[in-house]
């Protein structure tokens, strides 16, 4: 793409991005819906971005601040510029917003449209490349354009006796012969920003909407005497625009299948059954492992090789390593599990949870803002939260970590080697040392000095330990294994 804006024109991008979308029948602004867990708008100015354009401008009107927070999710401030439609009166009117900024501008502006998450970078690519070299001089305007077996409530691309472009025709303003027209207006542009500002001065609203339609442009270019070209593409769906739920449904299934496909015949994963599960495109995967059914990944998640995936669980924006089992009915953000790891079943980890290697997480456990260390283990039914475990501890049945004291949360701090008795809870601020033991039932309100046993509520020293002590054996009177 470089070497087009080398040879060529600045290129600027637009984005229509102000309408609300009625036929979603919703209160949230069309381009927020989401599609594969993101904005379409998100899907539309990343792709922009892929060209390396000078500045993407972003047409907003509707929930204007929450589609400016999403797009700034992709770019800083000073690539992306906004400008607002402040009533809808139709596409060109969208564009015509942003006169003040680019009406001057000698540069090749491609206008998309902030629903059409599906576009590619090449494609864009090829048409701007069509757009330059058209007859040798280049065009006033290129339209992409494709072919649908039902092209009903598209725009029409109405071609004269050569096959060259006449006009595009909306739906609603279309007679018979006309609506029976297949190839349509993708919506897709590339203009002279010069010529296509001057030609939107002469746009009318005497249709049935009272709308200023930026289609009325080509024709008007052409009555002119400038060139208009078209781009026609083979993949409707690429460009296939959301206009309602189960378009966005049924573009979801698309993206997922190929995300799957791709997966396993790329990149070696198995998948027990393919249709039931859910893996977002941006999602990595290692050799060997397998994915059982009803299985959720999302986000920015990268698994290892070797790993296995059980039923009912859900991944977002989580590393883990190579060679872990997640067992049946997890749920995991945010977080982070190294190699050989054991998950589940029906754990959950949160708020970057980290699980060293070889560490262990069993049923009913919650990790939240907590590092499991080295071949740690807690097995059941236990909340740790804001803590650090060190290595080789075991954290008994039922222990708590009391990190909230009604106004802050505070930290716990085990050691390595540590023994935490069944239903123990430990009230933060609070540290147990390297090879402490507490009894069963403790309520641990004071740190615990290294090596020593503490039992009872609140928990106090009954002994010095020593190291074999702590590590093989069970203090006297109580039950500090996990159950």
């Amino acid at each position: 793409m470089s070497d087009v804006q080398e040879e060529h024109k600045t290129l600027d991008v637009l984005i229509l991005a102000a309408g609300l979308g009625t036929r979603m029948r919703s209160g949230l602004a069309k381009v927020l819906h989401r599609l594969d867990g993101r904005p379409l708008i998100n899907h539309v100015s990343r792709t922009a971005s892929a060209l390396a354009p000078e500045k993407i401008y972003v047409v907003i009107g509707h929930q204007g601040n929450d589609v400016r927070s999403a797009v700034l999710e992709e770019f800083d401030s000073e690539q992306a510029v906004f400008v607002e439609q402040k009533e809808q009166l139709g596409t060109g009117d969208a564009v015509n917003a942003a006169r003040e900024l680019l009406a001057d501008r000698d540069s090749t502006l491609l206008v998309l449209s902030g629903d059409v998450p599906m576009i590619r970078p090449e494609t864009l690519a090829g048409l701007v490349q069509h757009h330059h070299g058209h007859r040798g001089k280049g065009a006033a305007c290129t339209i992409l354009t494709v072919k649908l077996k039902d092209p009903t409530g598209y725009g029409r691309i109405v071609r004269d006796r050569e096959g060259l472009f006449e006009k595009i025709v909306e739906q609603k303003d279309a007679d018979e012969n006309e609506r029976k027209i297949v190839e349509i207006n993708a919506g897709i542009y590339a203009f002279d920003t010069k010529k296509l500002f001057a030609a939107l001065e002469k746009v009318q609203n005497n249709n049935s909407q009272g709308e200023y339609y930026l289609t009325d442009v080509p024709a008007l270019l052409r009555e002119g005497g400038d060139d208009v070209a078209v781009f026609q593409h083979l993949d409707a769906y690429e460009v296939e625009g959301i206009n309602n739920r189960a378009q966005l449904a049924d573009l979801e299934r698309l993206i997922n299948g190929r995300t799957v496909s791709r997966l396993m015949l790329d990149y070696g994963v198995t998948f027990i059954d393919p249709r039931t599960a859910y893996i977002s495109e941006s999602v990595r995967i290692g050799r060997d492992t397998v994915i059982y059914p009803n299985v959720r990944i999302e986000g920015e998640t990268e698994i290892g090789d070797g790993c296995t995936i059980h039923s009912g669980t859900r991944i977002s924006n989580t590393r883990i390593g190579h060679g872990v089992e997640i067992r049946d009915n997890c749920l995991i953000i945010d977080s982070e599990i190294g190699n050989s790891c054991t998950v589940g079943p029906m754990a959950h980890l949160r708020g970057h949870a980290v699980m060293q290697n070889g560490s262990k997480v069993g049923n009913f456990v919650e990790l939240k803002k907590t590092t499991l260390g080295s071949g740690s283990k807690a097995s059941h039914l236990t909340y740790l939260g804001d803590a650090t475990i060190g290595d080789k501890t075991n954290i008994g049945a039922g222990t708590i970590t009391c990190n909230y004291d009604g106004k802050n949360k505070h930290e716990t701090h085990i050691g390595d080697n540590v023994r935490i008795g069944s239903d123990t809870m430990l009230v933060a601020p609070v540290d147990v040392g390297d090879g402490a033991v507490t009894g069963a039932g403790s309520v641990v309100t004071k740190n615990v000095d290294a090596d020593t046993l503490v039992v009872g509520a609140p928990a106090r020293p009954i002994k010095k330990l020593n190291r074999e002590d702590s590590t093989t054996k069970e203090p006297e009177g109580q039950n500090a294994k996990s159950g």
